[in-house]
């Protein structure tokens, strides 16, 4: 995706002022330098992000996505985000968006190497044309995720509930699904138990049913599936957070895969078996996440 407009931050700007963050952030030219070669998201994926989904020039879900990001800098040990200064930097970025769908990238970095300051800074870039996954569904394969279900609690120093900028495991799995004729992956625990898609989050219909996985076990809580979670109940229909083994991800009714900028991705088969799409209730779920959510 080709960078439209970018702004870097102050991420240590003091949080009491009474007036505007606007003089701590500059716009920057998105093709141009901007990071010095130090810089540890770079060296070392070092940092945290967000993606925030933008429609028709609105940012959706900000607060549950600046609440996620604040949660992945206090589990890296950066510093916590001020939540004023980043809405309005956001809500910047968000007016050089126009029709359609685009991406606001917020990332936190751990800065230059033995450097002092952490750094920061936010993009927009026009979203890829999902509409095929939305309609057609993804083909996913599982891929043990080389963990039990217990790791997150017995091993906190592994990130595992963090959203940090050290993608390449999660890039290396998308990679391998496709090596296998599928789109995306799901992982699994080593244990047999359903985690989440490398860059989105399993839900499974079982009758009038919804159940995702447990975010305890290490995965990230995600904000299209609690906003979606919202929507449902107030449908009347039973939404549920449990442990979820693979074989009910094979038995569900149906599965999708939930993201910010993808949206709702019926799952059309697992491990090469067959699953249906239910297009006209995909198509309802989408409308509603594609409509205005703060």
């Amino acid at each position: 995706m080709a960078l439209l407009f970018a702004l870097v931050l102050d991420p240590l700007a003091s949080e009491n002022r009474g007036q505007s963050f606007s003089d701590t952030f500059t716009v920057v030219d998105p093709d141009g330098p901007v990071l010095p070669l130090g810089e540890l998201s770079a060296q070392r994926g070092d940092g945290v992000f967000e993606s925030i989904g933008v429609v028709d020039g609105h940012a959706q879900e900000v607060g549950p996505h600046l609440d996620r990001l604040a949660r992945s800098a206090q589990l890296a040990d950066l510093p916590v985000p001020h939540a004023q200064q980043w809405r309005e930097a956001i809500a910047r970025v968000a007016a050089e968006a126009g029709a359609g769908e685009s991406v606001i990238k917020l990332i936190l970095s751990r800065g230059v190497e033995h450097g002092s300051s952490p750094t920061a800074w936010i993009t927009l870039a026009a979203a890829p044309d999902n509409a095929r996954a939305r309609t057609e569904g993804v083909r996913v394969v599982t891929l043990d995720r080389g963990y039990q279900l217990d790791v997150p609690g017995r091993a906190p120093w592994l990130l595992l509930g963090a959203k940090t900028l050290s993608y390449a495991v999660n890039m290396a799995a998308v990679r391998e699904a496709k090596r296998r004729g599928a789109d995306d992956a799901v992982f699994v625990t080593s244990d047999g138990y359903v985690l989440e898609a490398p860059t989105a989050s399993v839900i499974l219909r079982s009758g009038d049913k919804f159940v995702t996985p447990e975010p305890h076990a290490g995965i990230l809580h995600g904000t299209t599936q609690r906003s979606l979670f919202t929507h449902l109940g107030g449908r009347g229909f039973e939404t549920a957070y449990e442990e979820v083994l693979l074989s009910d991800l094979r038995n569900a009714d149906a599965a999708w895969l939930l993201s910010s900028v993808r949206l709702a991705a019926p799952i059309s088969a697992v491990d090469g078996v067959e699953k249906p799409v239910d297009r006209v209730f995909t198509d309802e779920l989408n409308a509603y996440l594609l409509s205005p959510r703060d």
